[in-house]
């Protein structure tokens, strides 16, 4: 059941209030200010009625929409993990009375991720519309300037390597065999551990990969060769297994039917993704093909790409494209993680119809990088109604394209659209957005979300406190 807004105070919460009362944090009141509004407590409450059919009816009372609300916008602030989160709420009283717990108990970390969770890609969307709603109903933004960029978030992998990968399948397969064969009763199916052979094979391709004499590359190979090996015959078990339960020759005891039946489902996910690891393994060793089609970078993180922005300090950065666009005041007004490694040419048109939805009219100014730069794209913008399209050339100019980047308006333009770079960094390192936490692609497009969330919160509240608008806490 979900947990009531309205709460009646303890007998002993008067010296909690008391003392609560006394202290102040400037920008975490100018926050609660911003969370009381009963749209956010609606889409809150939404998510957390999509755990089950019954959900705000029936079961044992769980957390408010407004704690919800208040613990994760705290935890994205702060650039918490969620042990830190249930930490600080235990320890301090004024992160007690901002979360609206006071002298209750706090929820134990696991189950704040579990209820963190519930939100997902599209619940964090709409709380970042209401959010920019809010921001424009309060005259902070008005829509009439646009600066859009692309940045590369990282998925939490590691380095993405094909030994690495064919150790990770070796290890997630050979852990799901042994669990179901522990489950299963009279079982004749006996279960090889290859982790040790698995670590020899990956420190002998790390040695060979030193050298580039014809020994060492051949070494090299045949390490490789033995490691995709043992890495198809686990495979090979892993299938039989699975077949093995299909048919009821392998019955799982009563006391571990459902140790079993996880242990299938993680083989049943894995396999397509330890196929795909084999045959990449093989077309770039083997066959020298280092352009093979549907690379996988992690078990774990299938979705992550390679993404090259042409930096020389890192080449290479494994996750998503996110585009960020961003508005008067620092606000982001909206955000996009792309499917792959787009242009940014393909990003322009779709940042600026976003703008249009959002706004009900295209800004009077729309900045980007040259990079975003084509004919077309700045006729789309003069199609959508843009009057200064601020879109510098690449290569040699003309004449007539040269006078019009030197014209003031262009350059002004230019200066503005430098600001999105700091935003960036902010966003990363500020607010965490450097590298995404949570798991799967719903989970890393719901840690990009409530970056932007918090960042937008932060940015309101200070705009909000120095237009004087703002009043103490006793009024």
């Amino acid at each position: 059941m979900i947990g009531k807004t309205v709460r009646q105070a303890s007998l002993f919460a008067f010296a909690f209030f008391k003392e609560a009362a006394a202290i102040s944090d400037p920008m975490l009141d100018s926050v609660d200010r911003l969370l009381e509004d009963p749209a956010l407590l609606t889409l809150s409450t939404q998510a957390l009625a999509s755990r089950s059919p019954g959900s705000n009816k029936v079961g044992r009372q769980g957390i408010a929409p407004d704690r919800l609300l208040r613990c994760v916008v705290l935890k994205h602030i702060k650039g918490w993990s969620y042990r830190q989160l249930h930490r600080e709420l235990r320890a301090s009283l004024l992160y007690r009375r901002f979360t609206r717990f006071y002298e209750d108990p706090i929820p134990d970390f696991s189950n704040l991720c579990r209820a963190f969770a519930l939100f997902g890609k599209q619940g964090t969307q709409q709380i970042h519309q209401r959010i920019v709603e809010q921001a424009a109903e309060a005259a902070i933004i008005a829509g009439k300037k646009l600066r859009t960029d692309t940045t590369a978030v990282e998925t939490n992998i590691h380095h993405p390597t094909d030994s690495s990968l064919l150790a990770d399948s070796l290890r997630v397969m050979s852990r799901s065999l042994d669990r179901i064969v522990q489950g299963c009763q009279e079982s004749e199916f006996r279960m090889v551990n290859h982790a040790r052979a698995a670590k020899y094979r990956v420190l002998e391709i790390g040695r060979a990969a030193r050298t580039f004499t014809q020994a060492g590359q051949e070494q090299f190979k045949q390490s490789y060769k033995k490691l995709i090996g043992l890495t198809q015959k686990v495979r090979a078990q892993a299938a039989a297994v699975l077949m093995a339960l299909k048919d009821h020759q392998l019955v799982a005891r009563p006391a571990a039917f459902l140790k079993v039946l996880a242990a299938e489902a993680s083989l049943k996910h894995y396999l397509p993704l330890v196929e795909k690891v084999i045959t990449q393994s093989q077309a770039r060793i083997l066959q020298a093909q280092t352009r093979h089609p549907d690379k996988i970078l992690s078990l774990f993180e299938p979705h992550s790409v390679v993404i090259r922005k042409g930096k020389a300090h890192k080449p290479n950065e494994f996750g998503r494209l996110v585009r960020i666009d961003e508005v008067k005041k620092g606000l982001v007004s909206n955000y996009a993680v792309a499917l792959g490694n787009l242009c940014d040419q393909q990003q322009w048109v779709p940042a600026l119809e976003a703008h249009v939805e959002l706004f009900g009219r295209a800004p009077r100014l729309a900045a980007a990088d040259r990079g975003f730069w084509n004919s077309a794209n700045e006729t789309a913008a003069a199609r959508l109604g843009v009057e200064q399209v601020v879109l510098p050339g690449c290569g040699r100019l003309s004449p007539t394209r040269a006078a019009r980047q030197k014209q003031r308006w262009f350059r002004r333009g230019q200066g503005w659209r430098a600001g999105i770079e700091a935003r960036l960094s902010t966003l990363k390192h500020r607010f965490g957005m450097q590298r995404a936490l949570y798991k799967g692609e719903i989970g890393f497009e719901r840690y990009v979300g409530w970056c932007i969330i918090a960042h937008n919160i932060v940015a309101m509240s200070r705009a909000r406190r120095k237009s004087g608008d703002e009043r103490c806490r006793s009024g």
